[in-house]
C-alpha cells in the first residue's frame, strides 16, 4: 500500500477531513467560551480590576494595541477609565514624533482620551531591543505617575516580556523592584501579562479553551466586535505595519486574549 504524505500508510483525504473536523469542533467550542468569558471575565482579580484606577504600563507606542487591547477594552467595558504610560517614544528608526501621534489615535479608538496617555521620552530610556533600562530611573518615573494619579492597579509585562524585548522586560523588573521593596502605595496591585509559547501565541481564538482551563488571576477575552476594534487601533500605527505585523494582527492570541497574574 502506498504511504501517505507522512510515510505512515494513512490515506491523505480521510486524515485531512479528520483534522478539519477537529479544528471546526475546537473553533465552535472556543466561540462559545469566548462569548461567555467576554461577558463575565474570570479570575480572582478580574472583578477588582474592573473598578480600579488602572494604569497600563507599556514600553513603546503600539504595545497598547498589540498586547494589551483585551485588558484596556475590558476595563472600559466595565465602566473604568484606564490610562496608558508609555515609557519611550519608539524612536529606534527616528520616528518618535510620528509614533506619538499614532499612539494617541490608537488609544482614542480603545476609548482612552489623550489626557490619559503619557509618553516618557527620556534619553536614558531608548527604544532599543538590546538595551535594558535602568531600574531605578524607570521605577522613579512609574512611581511618581502612580502617586500623582492615585493609581491602584498597574498592568504591564511579565518576566518574558511576551516577545522577549529587553525594554518590555525592564518594565517588569522596575515593577518587581517597587513591589518587593514595598514602595508602591498601599492597596496598589500589579497584574502582569502572561507570556506564552510560540505555538499558543499564534492560535488566536483557538487558545481560548486552554486559557480558560489554565489558572490565572485575571482573564479578559474580547468579543468579535471588540477584536475588530483592537485591530483598527493597531492599524493606527501605520509606520509599524510591516507584513509580519499584519500576520500578527490576524493570528495572535494577544489581539483576543489577555491572561494575567498578580505580582
Amino acid at each position: 500500500m502506498a504511504a501517505g504524505w507522512w510515510g505512515w500508510g494513512l490515506p491523505v483525504l480521510p486524515v485531512l477531513v479528520l483534522v478539519l473536523v477537529l479544528v471546526l469542533v475546537l473553533l465552535g467550542g472556543a466561540r462559545r467560551l469566548r462569548r461567555h468569558f467576554a461577558a463575565a471575565p474570570r479570575g480572582s482579580a478580574a472583578g477588582e480590576a474592573a473598578g480600579a484606577r488602572a494604569l497600563v504600563l507599556t514600553a513603546h507606542p503600539d504595545d497598547e494595541a498589540m498586547f494589551f487591547a483585551p485588558t484596556l477594552l475590558a476595563l472600559g467595558r466595565a465602566g473604568g477609565r484606564p490610562a496608558v504610560l508609555c515609557c519611550s517614544a519608539g524612536n529606534y528608526y527616528n520616528q518618535g514624533e510620528i509614533r506619538k501621534k499614532e499612539l494617541e489615535q490608537s488609544c482614542s479608538l480603545l476609548g482612552i482620551p489623550a489626557s490619559n496617555v503619557i509618553v516618557v521620552d527620556h534619553r536614558d530610556l531608548p527604544d532599543n531591543p538590546s538595551v535594558e533600562w535602568d531600574t531605578q530611573l524607570l521605577a522613579a518615573f512609574v512611581l511618581k505617575h502612580i502617586e500623582d494619579n492615585n493609581i491602584n492597579l498597574v498592568v504591564s509585562f511579565d518576566a518574558g516580556g511576551v516577545s522577549g524585548h529587553a525594554n518590555h522586560i525592564s518594565l517588569y523588573t522596575a515593577l518587581r523592584y517597587l513591589h518587593s521593596e514595598q514602595k508602591l502605595p498601599e492597596g496598589c496591585r500589579v497584574l502582569v501579562l502572561e507570556s506564552v509559547n510560540l505555538f499558543r501565541k499564534y492560535l488566536s481564538v483557538l487558545d481560548v479553551p486552554l486559557s480558560c482551563l489554565l489558572p490565572s488571576d485575571a482573564l479578559f477575552i474580547l468579543t468579535e466586535e471588540e477584536t475588530e476594534q483592537a485591530r483598527r487601533a493597531m492599524r493606527c500605527h501605520r509606520s509599524q505595519l510591516l507584513w509580519f505585523r499584519r500576520v500578527y494582527m490576524l493570528f495572535s492570541r494577544y489581539m483576543v486574549i489577555n491572561s494575567l497574574r498578580l505580582l
